[in-house]
């Protein structure tokens, strides 16, 4: 009998203790009556393996969840995580811009801010993530625990259980219109980036000369005080930007107010991008003298401005074009 005794305090030392006596006998009781008169060893395994893990049959008694999230919350749990976690990130991603906009990091390459950006842009994003998870479980695992409901019915994000009229909530976004999360942070993490560049081009974007122990900053590309006369018209590229990233999230999908917000947000940065790179003062003039040191002139400067000018231009032609065709795409397809 003594694997009966072990058994039965495997049970019990799982249970609150004023309860342990009454459940040791109930289960003694139960033990017993599955057994023959003079069992064997072989008949008491038997009918303990009938019995169960004791943990699991202690969780009965408890009448508590073995298990952090079960099938009632899951799908809840899941919702939620999706709809906070992306918001979470884009409120980290902006403060890194803003962060990154306003603070020096003493890089001395373009690519050692890019570098710097987006290492700040992921271990922001994934501690927001982690924090999230973990915070979101921690709720939803004490909100199950304390439901007194003996329904076991998963629920709705409205926390009602299902009913066929749920279904006349429900959304199909065929594939082609669909707006991936992805293309959503990649655009966050691109205006993190051209922003901290823009209000730092001074000591990145300019005319580098090799002196052995690396690269040595020579002289600026732009002229910074011109770039920052524009600092109301590139706050205004990023607001726009922004809030057309978070209203595709929220849509999921292109529709013809997306894509219209889209145009506009595209004719704006268009007209803001050429205002800049037509002002006759935007170039610095240590950098065009360094220019027409190594190529002898700097008269094509005027054609490369130009051409990014018509290159910007098609791009933006493009985007609108496929925002408005994903957004003509028929649900029923």
């Amino acid at each position: 009998m003594k694997l009966i005794d072990l058994y039965i305090g495997e049970v019990t030392r799982r249970l609150p203790e004023k309860n342990r006596q009454d459940i040791a006998l109930e289960l003694r009781s139960a033990i017993e009556d599955m057994l023959p008169e003079d069992p064997s060893e072989h008949e008491v395994k038997q009918v303990l393996t009938e019995m169960g893990n004791p943990a699991v049959l202690a969780s009965g008694y408890r009448d508590k969840p073995m298990h952090l999230i079960g099938p009632r919350y899951f799908d809840l749990y899941i919702s939620l995580l999706k709809l906070i976690l992306p918001i979470a990130i884009t409120v980290t991603l902006v403060v890194v811009i803003v962060v990154a906009i306003f603070t020096n990091g003493g890089e001395t390459t373009i690519m050692d801010a890019a570098v710097s950006l987006i290492g700040d842009a992921i271990s922001a994003s994934v501690n927001a993530a982690m924090q999230v998870f973990f915070w979101l479980t921690l709720v939803i695992a004490l909100i199950e625990r304390a439901d007194r409901s003996s329904s076991q019915a998963p629920l709705t994000m409205n926390s009602k259980e299902w009913t066929p009229d749920d279904l006349k909530e429900v959304v199909y976004i065929p594939k082609e219109k669909a707006i991936s999360k992805f293309e959503i942070a990649g655009s966050l993490i691109w205006t993190a980036i051209w922003t901290a560049g823009y209000f730092n081009a001074d000591r990145l974007v300019g005319v580098y000369h090799n002196r052995g122990e690396g690269l040595e900053f020579i002289a600026p590309t732009f002229n910074q005080n011109v770039l920052l006369s524009y600092w109301p018209l590139i706050i205004l590229m990023l607001v726009l930007e922004i809030a057309l990233a978070v209203y595709k999230w929220r849509e999921g999908q292109w529709t013809k107010r997306v894509a219209f917000f889209n145009a506009v947000v595209q004719i704006v940065s268009t007209g803001i991008i050429a205002l800049i790179l037509t002002n006759s003062e935007l170039v610095n003039q240590a950098f065009l003298d360094e220019i027409g040191t190594v190529f002898g002139g700097t008269s094509g400067l005027s054609w490369i401005a130009g051409a990014i000018i018509l290159t910007v231009a098609i791009v933006a032609v493009s985007d609108v074009y496929q925002g408005f065709r994903k957004a003509m795409i028929s649900p029923a397809k």
